[in-house]
């Protein structure tokens, strides 16, 4: 049936309830159970059981089917737990009340009240003594109310996703334990749950280009962040030693099946703690994530299987280059070699990029992919770690890593670098590396150098990518299947 149709076959019984005098938007019923509750009751009971049980059940949610049968229907009713059958008669309900029944349609929203009993097929059902509409819907749900597949109109329009596919809610409420579970685990090791701005005058903790915006009262500009590190770092100074903050971040880049220019982020500090102490703490708490939310350690990924049971590989950069990337060991200690490999393998090489900036180019390409197992990668050279401490015994790497679990990245860490002086130079040589180029642009927070004069105590700190961790978690393919609202391109 066509569209146009159906709509105007809507708005015909919305016209006939409103001539019948039924309140299409009431909101006096109580709803006192849920469909899960009820099933999860008295699933197990038999027939004969729920024959002598008295007790009447009020439950309400949005109509998903309707058959029928003249004297007689039957509803399956949704609500935030899941699906129960009414069954309808007209001699329990009356005249008016089953007559409101021929005015409903797939997606209003009703409630019920009455006893339980089995159909001949076995189905727990409530039986209604009474009904009342709740709500009425003015549109038909999509498909045919079959399922919503198309993708780019699941992402525009979730909340019809949510309504027609039931795997998504699952996503997002398995979204929500996996948050509640890293909350706990970070909580019930003594860190302090913290806020720090969205709005701050200088964007700094990461390499990205940031959203502008304006205050008009203050007369100034400010960026939304793109990561709350140099915050976080400014309440480990002030003496709040375990600190976390789990919220958004915003970055003015691509958007692909990884990138969403809004996402969220993990971001914790642990003075007197290394990078080392942050590798134990994150496989151990991923893998009590894996293990709260979906009761193991290993998963599947679409179609790959995948352990996190800790512990976890522990391979240095220029190792994972020859190890999984192939690379001679030459283009470890030859700029020029280096290079060469870059061009051959079809990446940019600038004049002014250090061998350790190609090497990292290269990691990218050749090894990050292979990454299919959790997989920590240490030691990143200072050129690419301007926030990090250096390694004691080769000061041109840092005590750094990042977790990689499916050929992505999912956590950065490090020691962080508490000298303000060796801060100062790092913030300094960001700046004359950016000199000239209109797509980034460096800045000195000069506000955190001096608090870093006061003192920082020795700390470790770490960025968990949240949704590409659900991702992995929910087995979900796009960042996009696990963020309510992506971003999209406006409709043209």
């Amino acid at each position: 049936m066509e569209e146009s149709e159906l709509l105007r076959q809507w708005k015909e019984k919305i016209r006939t309830l409103r001539s019948r005098g039924v309140e299409l938007f009431p909101n006096d019923f109580k709803a006192e159970h849920t469909s899960l509750g009820i099933i999860e009751q008295y699933g197990d009971r038999s027939a004969e059981a729920l024959q002598g049980l008295e007790e009447v059940f009020g439950c309400a949610g949005r109509i998903m089917a309707m058959r029928n049968f003249g004297r007689a229907a039957f509803v399956h009713l949704q609500d935030r737990k899941g699906r129960i059958q009414v069954y309808l008669r007209r001699d329990l309900l009356g005249e008016e009340s089953f007559g409101l029944s021929k005015g409903l349609d797939v997606g209003d929203f009703l409630g019920v009240r009455g006893r339980l009993f089995r159909t001949k097929t076995g189905e727990l059902t409530i039986e209604a003594s009474f009904i009342q509409l709740l709500a009425k819907s003015f549109r038909p749900l999509p498909e045919k109310w079959h399922g919503l597949t198309d993708v780019e109109t699941r992402y525009r329009q979730r909340y019809l996703d949510l309504i027609v596919n039931p795997k998504v809610k699952e996503i997002f409420y398995k979204r929500s334990e996996i948050i509640r579970v890293m909350k706990e685990f970070l909580l019930g090791r003594d860190f302090l749950e913290v806020e720090t701005p969205m709005m701050q005058p200088i964007p700094g903790g990461a390499t990205a280009r940031p959203f502008k915006t304006h205050h008009n009262a203050l007369d100034m500009d400010l960026y939304l962040r793109i990561a709350p590190e140099l915050y976080l770092k400014r309440l480990v100074i002030g003496g709040l030693e375990r600190v976390f903050e789990l919220n958004r971040n915003f970055r003015n880049e691509g958007v692909s099946s990884q990138h969403n220019p809004e996402f969220t982020m993990l971001e914790f500090y642990q003075s007197y703690s290394t990078y080392a102490d942050l590798m134990a703490l994150t496989e151990e708490m991923i893998g009590a994530v894996a293990e709260g939310v979906l009761g193991s350690h290993k998963i599947t990924y679409q179609g790959v299987a995948v352990d996190l049971a800790p512990p976890w590989p522990r391979v240095t950069l220029k190792e994972a280059l020859v190890r999984y990337g192939e690379v001679d060991e030459k283009v470890l200690s030859d700029r020029a070699a280096a290079s060469r490999l870059a061009q051959e393998l079809g990446l940019e090489v600038m004049k002014d990029e250090s061998h350790a900036e190609l090497l990292v180019k290269v990691f990218e390409e050749v090894v990050e992919p292979k990454l299919i197992q959790p997989t920590f990668i240490t030691e990143y050279p200072v050129e690419v770690s301007p926030l990090a401490r250096r390694k004691a015994d080769d000061p041109s790497v840092t005590e750094r890593f990042e977790l990689f679990i499916m050929g992505r990245e999912i956590a950065n860490g490090f020691s962080e670098l508490n000298d303000p002086e060796d801060q100062g130079e790092r913030f300094r040589d960001q700046v004359a590396k950016r000199e000239g180029d209109e797509e980034e642009t460096a800045f000195i927070d000069e506000d955190f150098l001096a608090a870093l004069e006061y003192g920082m105590p020795p700390t470790a700190g770490e960025g968990i990518g949240v949704d590409r961790l659900v991702m992995i978690l929910t087995d979900s393919p796009s960042i996009r299947d696990v963020i309510y609202f992506p971003q999209m391109r406006e409709k043209s």
